[in-house]
Formats: structure tokens, sequence, C-alpha cells
């Protein structure tokens, strides 16, 4: 069962809010009254721990809500671009200002483009977050065919690097091809396996294409094209799900990297 710190956060701040409120309007000019020019008799404790912690959980609230998120990546589908252990921050607001919990959009703002990595709900079960990269935005005509990607009928031309060579809970890749891709105007790195059927391994292939993406809709992959769950198996990413965009790395742990579980040189580093 996955806990729900948005919700969370929105009853503690309305529940410490209220206390603290209830208390100056009723109670604490009272309190005030039967003290003497010496002494103040001392709030109640749970008065006490509302009007402490309500500024700092409606802080939390407010930067977590309307500003950026933090997420940590749980599995290998986006490398190399994000390996396991990365946390990253994500920008709320990039696509529009969302209500939190009702996650209803009340600002409009910018919409995804081609190559941005974003945070969504997984369409299958909302409770889930997702992280992949948009490939295709409302209109566009997409088909995978032979380890490469179509959009509009024109092929997104990739260039070889090198064999790669995971490190931690990523060595299980090696020895996969390490590409870039051009993705209209958006350069970046994928993995591709071409031992692997197009859609990877134990995938339900949904879409296979050509397709046009619906508008209010968009097509979504890993970087990780061979090892990603994404919408080639469960199908498009409705834009009522959108999180926001991924923009920066601000920590790595991951346990199994021999030495130390820290990688101090993806500290800082920006999403592209």
């Amino acid at each position: 069962m996955n806990f729900d710190f948005p919700l969370f956060l929105v009853v503690a701040t309305f529940l410490t809010g209220l206390i603290w409120l209830i208390d100056a309007l009723f109670f604490a000019a009272k309190r005030r009254r039967k003290g003497s020019e010496d002494e103040v008799p001392k709030e109640p404790i749970l008065v006490e721990y509302s009007r402490s912690f309500f500024p700092v959980i409606l802080a939390v609230l407010v930067l977590r809500s309307f500003v950026a998120e933090p997420f940590r990546i749980p599995s290998g589908s986006m490398m190399p671009t994000l390996l396991v252990g990365d946390f990253i921050l994500v920008n709320k607001f990039t696509y529009g200002i969302r209500l939190p919990v009702l996650n209803t959009k009340v600002v409009e703002l910018n919409s995804p483009q081609r190559g941005d990595v974003v945070v969504f709900k997984y369409p299958q079960n909302p409770r889930v977050d997702y992280i992949k990269r948009v490939i295709g935005v409302p209109g566009d005509e997409i088909s995978y065919s032979n380890k490469t990607l179509y959009i509009n009928g024109e092929p997104q031309t990739q260039k070889h690097l090198e064999i790669y060579t995971g490190v931690g809970s990523g060595a299980r890749e090696s020895g996969v091809l390490k590409n870039v891709e051009q993705l209209g105007g958006v350069e970046h790195e994928i993995l591709v396996n071409p031992m692997a059927p197009d859609f990877g391994y134990g995938c339900q292939v949904l879409m296979r294409g050509p397709f046009t993406v619906p508008e209010g809709h968009y097509f979504a992959m890993g970087d990780n094209r061979d090892n990603s769950n994404d919408s080639r198996c469960w199908g498009l990413v409705p834009e009522k799900l959108l999180v926001g965009k991924a923009f920066a790395i601000w920590m790595h742990w991951d346990s199994n990297r021999s030495g130390f579980p820290v990688a101090w040189d993806r500290i800082g580093n920006g999403i592209d």
C-alpha cells in the first residue's frame, strides 16, 4: 500500500492550522486574563505543537505542490540518463499549476515537448509515479521498428557511442549499445539491446504503430529502450496525469555500488 503523502500534508496543514486558530479566537485571551503580570499560563501541548508545526508543514505543502517535488529513481528504465538511486527534482509548475490531492489544473502554462523527461501517474495505477521521456505529442504519428523510432514518417537517427558498462544496480545492463538519438531538436543517450525484441521482454504490445497521438495525450518511452515498461506496453499518458518535468539530480545513493554508495559526480547534474 502506497502512503499518500500529499493527502497527509493537506490534512496535517488543515488540522494544525485549525487548532491554532480556534485557540487564538476562543481560549488564548482567557488564559492571559487568568494569568498574572509575571506569569502567563502555558499553552496546552496540542496547541503548542500545532502553532510550531503549522508554518513548517504549510511551507512544505506549498513548495512540494507548486514549485518542486523530490523523487527517487527505483528502476533502470531511464538508463543511461537516470540511474537507479538517483534522487531528482521535478518542476511542478512547468505544465500548469494543479491543486494538491485533487490534481485539478487551475493555471494553464506550457505543454510537454518532445524530449522532455516527465513524471506522471501510471495510467493503470495512478497511485504509482512513473518517469519517462516524451516521444510523441498530440498530432504526432508514431511507429517503432528495428530499434528505430519514427515520428511523422521520419526516422529519428541514432549514432553509436560505445558498449555500455553499467555500475551498481545497473551493472546487469553492461554489454548493450549506448547510442545518441536525435529526437527532433533534442539529442539524448539511449541503450539498445540488438538481441532483444523491439518491444522488450514481457511487454504486452499495445502501440506498435503507426498511429496518431490524440489530443490531450502523450506517448512516452524509457531511454533504456529494451528494458522499459512504457507506452508501447500500456498505452498513452493522459494530460491530467502529468506531475511535472524532471530537471536536476540532487543526490545519488546506490547501496549496490562498489565502495561508497554515493556518486558525487552525479549530484547537481541537469536532466536532458
